[in-house]
């Protein structure tokens, strides 16, 4: 009887999977709404298989959330038992003015199935103005909306709550997109009040990397506000209620440059070298700052090449900052060149677009000639290694230029020592055979000596101010800079190392 009720049952609900006609629904969670509020488009398939388009944007909005799942469901309707199979997908978007959300193909079970057009009315708001009555909100707002490639500008973001609104959890933040653009958050959040409002500001620097037209943001946001119709024993209210909001969009335009040049702004150059006379495999080290109004964030300076030369660098240090509501960096990075020769640092010649002057400027590094001293000192012939291509070190550190090996032949004092008498030679043999005795009748025991673990790039740090001292530190360090470089040949003696280390901090 079981196994016949099954079967019926079997047969009653592959019917009504037949019947029941596949099809698909588009509606939105609300066909008007606020500027800055999230909209959700919600399609719904019935059938077996559904295949969506791949929506990344909603009649000129962004599709900020995508979420799909299925649902079987059965119901009963005047005695007959009704099934149902559907994928649903929702995509969450915060649209920016009217549309018309278009129609969208869904093949399902082979057939493809069109949704039909729905029509979205935003309500414009005047937030974040002081006085508003939204209870928060998020504004993109930016200096320039037509700019060069390579010409920074200011983006903010502003978010304002009311007075007297209660948050349960920190806001969830999600900072605007800026795709086709290098950006930086620069300085710390902008905490101030603006009327009855409490108003925050997270400020950004864009440089674009080419030409064309982009749209910025939006910013999002889901705000936790405690749910002020549950409370605990103790009268505390508790449980949280969320709130997504999403800020305006901007469109930059950004045009091609009149000229390629390396930078765009108003820039200086400042470099200088520490000497251009050393002895052989001593360092000569060079340091070159760009500082004015643009951006020195994507900037990298170009690398030395020289032939016979090693030449090690640090990573450049850069800084962003406004001043007087204009964007200012700072660009600072050093070289050490280290021969056993003669040689030329050859001239450098960086290209600047000037905004407001429309030409284009140059900033010169000029070319050093690097005399090296003939030395009498034995220790002109270090071990050589490889030359490092891309070895990178704090030269700013500062290195001796004296060596204490510098001065000449290391001087050998040897004292006279007398013969020692057939007798003292007796008695220390016997002594030897004395301790042997004694060490196999105590317990054995092994100690191994242990010796601190340093990580290359730090043994690096603490040897390279040491690296004129002797020519055991010096080939280490430029033993580490080429592994460092991507020498896979080099071996590292860790015993070799952990002795120098202990040399230079006694």
């Amino acid at each position: 009887m079981k196994k016949l009720l099954f079967i019926l049952f079997t047969i009653h609900y592959s019917l009504f999977t037949l019947l029941n006609a596949a099809g698909v629904e588009a509606t939105v969670s609300n066909t008007e709404i606020v500027a800055g509020n999230m909209a959700q488009l919600k399609i719904k398939a019935i059938g077996n298989r559904a295949a969506f388009p791949d929506i990344t944007e909603i009649g000129g909005a962004k599709v900020l959330g995508r979420h799909e799942n299925q649902n079987n469901s059965f119901t009963y309707i005047n005695g007959e038992m009704k099934s149902e199979r559907s994928t649903i997908l929702v995509l969450t978007f915060a649209p920016q003015k009217d549309m018309t959300i278009p129609s969208y193909d869904v093949n399902i079970d082979g057939t493809v199935y069109k949704t039909k057009p729905i029509d979205l009315k935003v309500v414009k708001s005047n937030v974040p103005a002081a006085g508003s009555n939204s209870k928060f909100s998020l504004q993109l707002r930016t200096d320039k909306k037509s700019v060069v490639v390579g010409e920074p500008f200011l983006v903010t973001v502003y978010f304002s709550i009311q007075d007297g609104i209660r948050l349960s959890e920190n806001p969830q933040y999600n900072k605007p997109e800026f795709k086709g653009f290098f950006s930086k958050e620069i300085g710390e959040d902008k905490n101030y009040r603006e009327g009855k409002r409490q108003v925050t500001e997270l400020r950004y620097i864009l440089t674009p990397k080419s030409e064309g037209n982009y749209t910025l943001g939006p910013a999002t946001a889901k705000i936790g506000v405690a749910d002020r119709s549950r409370r605990d024993m103790f009268g505390r209210f508790f449980g949280t209620t969320w709130h997504p909001i999403a800020s305006n969009t901007i469109d930059i335009e950004v045009k091609a440059k009149a000229e390629d040049t390396d930078l765009v702004g108003d820039f200086r150059l400042e470099n200088s070298m520490d000497r251009q006379e050393v002895k052989a495999n001593k360092p000569v080290n060079l340091t070159v700052k760009i500082s004015g109004e643009g951006s020195l964030e994507d900037f990298e300076f170009p690398a030395y090449d020289i032939d016979g030369v090693t030449i090690y660098s640090d990573d450049a240090k850069i800084t962003t900052d406004l001043q007087a509501n204009s964007i200012y960096s700072t660009y600072v990075k050093s070289f050490a060149f280290i021969a056993d020769h003669d040689f030329t640092i050859p001239a450098r010649s960086i290209s600047v677009y000037d905004i407001k002057s429309k030409s284009v400027k140059h900033l010169e590094i000029p070319e050093y000639q690097v005399k090296i001293k003939e030395s009498s000192s034995a220790v002109a012939a270090v071990p050589q290694v490889p030359k490092a291509q891309s070895g990178k070190v704090q030269t700013n550190l500062k290195v001796p230029e004296k060596s204490m090996l510098d001065d000449g032949e290391e001087k050998r004092v040897v004292d006279n020592v007398p013969s020692a008498s057939w007798w003292m030679i007796a008695l220390a043999f016997v002594s030897g055979l004395l301790v042997m005795m004694l060490a196999k009748m105590l317990p054995s025991f092994k100690r191994k000596k242990k010796y601190p673990s340093y990580k290359e790039s730090e043994a690096l740090k603490i040897l390279y101010p040491h690296i004129n001292e002797s020519k055991e530190i010096e080939a280490m360090v430029r033993k580490l800079y080429a592994k460092k470089a991507g020498n896979k040949e080099i071996k590292i003696d860790k015993k070799e190392l952990n002795t120098l280390i202990d040399q230079v901090r006694v």
